[in-house]
Parts: C-alpha cells; sequence; structure tokens
C-alpha cells in the first residue's frame, strides 16, 4: 500500500544536499521548504545547487545567516513538517527547531561515525592516510554527529585519491543510505543504534594556512596532505627563496628516495620531492603564483633543477 505523501523540512547545501533533497522527492516526501546558503562571492562553488533543485520542483527556499532566529523557526513551524533533514548544511540547529518536527531530525554526515564527527570529514580522513570512510544517517541532537545511527555505507579510500574524489564517492554512498532507508522511515520499521562516541573523534574545520607543508615530514604524510587540500579546495603550498611554491597535485608509488635529505628536483621531466625518511613521490601539479611549472620555467625561475628544502 502506498503511503501518502509526508511532509518534509529540509536544510541542506552542497552536492549531498542536492542528492539528498533529490531522494527525498523520489520518495514522495512533500518538501514544503529548503533552507540553504548564498553561495559565497569567493568561494570555488565546484558542487551542485540546492537552489536550483528546489526551485525547479517549486519548493520555496530562503538563506538566512541563522537559521535559529525566531523568524525562521516561525517560518519552518508554519510548514508543519513531519520530518526535518539536514544535509551538509553548514550551520548548527539549536533544539527549539529540532523539537518541532514529530518524526524527528536527522542528519547525513561524511563519514564512518562515531569517526570523524564535526567540519570537514572528507578531508580529515584523507590527511589522516584512511582506507576508507562513508556516509552516516543519524538522529540529530544538540551534541553535533552524535545521534543514534540509523545507516551507514563504507567507500574505499585509495592511495592517490584526492578528497574531491572521495566526497563523489561519498555523494553516492549517501544517496544509497536514503534510497533504502527513507521508505523504512516512512513506514515506522527501521532501527537505530546507540553510537560509542569513544571510538571516534571530533574534528574542527580546516584554513587555507593548514595546507602548509612541513618537509621535515615523512613523505606519505606530505602526499597525504596534498591530496587532502588539492584542488578544488586551496591546495599545499611552501614557501622558498622568497617565493610561494603550490603542490597541487601528488602520485604515491613508495619509491625509494634518491636522497638521504628533502630535496625537490626533476628527473626525466618529471618533478620528484625526496623526503626525510627516504621515500619519494611524484609531483604532478606545479605552480607559482598561479603559473604551471615544467622543468624548463622551473630552471628560468630557480636557475636550478635542484632544491634543497632544509628548515622548511
Amino acid at each position: 500500500m502506498n503511503l501518502p505523501p509526508q511532509t518534509a523540512v529540509v536544510f541542506a547545501y552542497h552536492s549531498v544536499g542536492a542528492r539528498g533533497l533529490a531522494a527525498l522527492l523520489a520518495n514522495n516526501f512533500d518538501v514544503r521548504l529548503v533552507v540553504t546558503h548564498q553561495d559565497a562571492p569567493d568561494e570555488n562553488i565546484w558542487f551542485e545547487s540546492v537552489a536550483e533543485l528546489a526551485q525547479l520542483n517549486d519548493i520555496p527556499v530562503i538563506t538566512p545567516d541563522n537559521p535559529n532566529i525566531p523568524e525562521v523557526i516561525s517560518h519552518v513551524r508554519s510548514c508543519r513538517p513531519e520530518w526535518l533533514f539536514s544535509f551538509y548544511y553548514r550551520n548548527m540547529l539549536e533544539q527549539e527547531l529540532l523539537n518541532i518536527a514529530p518524526k524527528g531530525a536527522w542528519n547525513l554526515h561524511g563519514s564512518l561515525l562515531p569517526k570523524y564527527r564535526g567540519r570537514v570529514p572528507i578531508n580529515w580522513a584523507v590527511l589522516h592516510g584512511e582506507t576508507e570512510t562513508g556516509a552516516s544517517l543519524h538522529r540529530m541532537i544538540i551534541k553535533p554527529d552524535a545521534g543514534r545511527l540509523v545507516d551507514q555505507e563504507a567507500v574505499p579510500i585509495l592511495p592517490n585519491d584526492t578528497a574531491v574524489m572521495v566526497f563523489h564517492k561519498v555523494v553516492c554512498a549517501a544517496e544509497m543510505i536514503l534510497m533504502r532507508s527513507l521508505p523504512k522511515m516512512q513506514s515506522g520499521n527501521f532501527t537505530e543504534q546507540v553510537l560509542d562516541l569513544s571510538q571516534g573523534s571530533y574534528y574542527s574545520g580546516r584554513r587555507p594556512e593548514d595546507g602548509r607543508i612541513n618537509w621535515q615530514h615523512s613523505a606519505s604524510k606530505i602526499h597525504n596532505l596534498i591530496r587532502a587540500v588539492a584542488p578544488p579546495y586551496p591546495g599545499a603550498f611552501f614557501e622558498i627563496q622568497g617565493k610561494n611554491l603550490s603542490i597541487l597535485g601528488s602520485y604515491w608509488r613508495n619509491e625509494p628516495a634518491k636522497s638521504q635529505k628533502a630535496r625537490l628536483y626533476w628527473e626525466n621531466d618529471r618533478c620528484y620531492a625526496d623526503c626525510v625518511d627516504g621515500f619519494r613521490f611524484h609531483i604532478t601539479q606545479l605552480e607559482l603564483d598561479g603559473e604551471s611549472l615544467n622543468a624548463g620555467s622551473f630552471v628560468d625561475c630557480f636557475g636550478t633543477s635542484e632544491l634543497v628544502l632544509e628548515n622548511i
């Protein structure tokens, strides 16, 4: 027997937000309001638009700076939602909002909870060299990413995956979770699992400055940093001879270094970094002031094909 449409208000942004909204519509939810963010003028917008999808479906959209003010709470309450969903919405929702929907408030998070609670979980997972992450659907409570778990889906992180590659896998995982969980939730035939928060950690957001490379670290740790902040994120960088070099791509093959010192050099028209732990990686994209460097332009800039990276 087909259930009548159930009402929902959705707080959403980014590609996970768009796919989450699409999954609700595919499961016959009556989405009465979408709360999203204005795209920041200085942000690289490389992801799907929740607002555009809502407009295609004639769903009202609002973009408050703070969702917890009385005007927004009143607006949400007037929609009489049975459900409230948050899909990659960037602001915390306070208890007064969470209490509005009688069937609960539910969040999609980009990790295998309780691991990597908090901000930018995919970037943190790649930075730490994890071999898997995923998406989790859980009940929202005031403590962030701590409510009972409904479902989760794992995805692999390969040694040369960048954060954005993993992000696209997590988007698919999130959609899979919703498509199998929403019908159960609508019928009331689902279970929840208490999260053991002692088995995970909470992480804060990251800034462009956090992409600075310390050449006293191991090759694998530096490679993980590079791929964690590779475009469309700001990228990894370091300064030498008064110049700011950005490493926007790297490739790891578990190769031994050619020397015992940290250095950046060219070999057979490829750029490599030898590291202090005796391993090296291939630098696939190197830029100076936004301009890509090849072997020739590197020598033109520095007068040599090798830079020693001591004390950097």
